[in-house]
């Protein structure tokens, strides 16, 4: 280029713009570079802008600790689902203070109707009296109902997104302290969601679906 610039028959506007030429694969380096780190910083940054966590993708995930005896699902080791029981999901006796969301007081044959958490796992401890508590697996786990009668300091743990329950057992008050995953968990009762929804589902849909007669639909909706 230097050769190019010393020959006699060039003029000096013409070598002007022939050192402006020069420049440019220098220019193109810088723009590169520019683009590729306003890139990088982009990854780095956009993980931290999920708005939900990550959805599972299975009902629940019981940890095992040895990959040998579990199953590798959504990134962990899982217990086989197939070999899950009741007792994965309860702690006896852990009647320890902690970080809590809420307690939820039980009359006397008081219930927590079937319901669900679309966006949290929950984590209940009882403070006082007994409890009958369960959930429902989903329908490709074949509806498994998982319950256990939890005592004072019990503590047991109800699956992101399945339907679950607490019904108190015995004659006096109970007392328990629920804790959620998230801070925006959602609720959704069964019973008010299907029969109390506003407009009313045609009964006669509730009736093919819940196998009864559409007067009975529409008495449980008037219910609601």
């Amino acid at each position: 280029m230097n050769n190019l610039l010393s020959h006699k028959f060039l003029t000096p506007s013409l070598k002007s713009e022939i050192k402006k030429l020069t420049l440019i694969p220098s220019l193109l380096l810088r723009i590169s570079l520019c683009v590729l780190a306003a890139l990088s910083l982009l990854a780095l940054t956009v993980p931290l802008a999920i708005a939900s966590d990550p959805s599972p993708l299975q009902d629940f995930c019981v940890g095992v600790n040895t990959p040998a005896s579990g199953v590798f699902v959504n990134g962990k080791f899982c217990k086989d689902p197939r070999i899950v029981s009741t007792d994965d999901f309860f702690f006896p006796g852990l009647n320890r203070a902690g970080n809590v969301n809420n307690a939820v007081d039980y009359a006397p044959n008081g219930l927590n109707p079937p319901h669900t958490h679309p966006r949290a796992t929950e984590i209940l401890v009882v403070q006082q009296g007994t409890l009958l508590v369960g959930f429902i697996s989903s329908n490709q786990d074949g509806n498994r109902l998982f319950a256990k009668t939890l005592n004072v300091g019990d503590v047991f743990v109800f699956p992101e997104g399945l339907i679950h329950f607490q019904f108190n057992l015995g004659r006096t008050p109970a007392v328990a302290i629920a804790a959620l995953s998230s801070q925006n968990a959602g609720v959704i009762t069964i019973a008010n969601t299907v029969f109390g929804s506003n407009p009313a589902i045609d009964p006669n849909v509730l009736a093919r679906a819940f196998q009864m007669d559409a007067n009975t639909v529409r008495d449980l909706q008037n219910r609601f």
